[in-house]
């Protein structure tokens, strides 16, 4: 199973948050978003909304889990 992660290149555009069906996602001070991996079931919404294509999906348990 995966779950959503946003990279340090977010600008907070907001896309994210707006089609996140399990509100998973917040953006923080205006300056980039961040998900819930708790709340997050990995549905890929957010992955297709964002224009700049900063959200990667991340396996849980896999080994690019520690570094996301």
């Amino acid at each position: 199973m995966q779950y959503a992660f946003v990279s340090k290149d977010c600008v907070a555009c907001g896309n994210c948050v707006k089609y996140c069906p399990l509100k998973a996602i917040e953006v923080y001070a205006g300056i980039a978003a961040k998900v819930d991996k708790s709340k997050c079931v990995g549905c890929k919404k957010c992955f297709s909304a964002c224009p700049g294509g900063i959200i990667k999906m991340i396996e849980r348990g896999g080994e690019n889990e520690e570094m996301a």
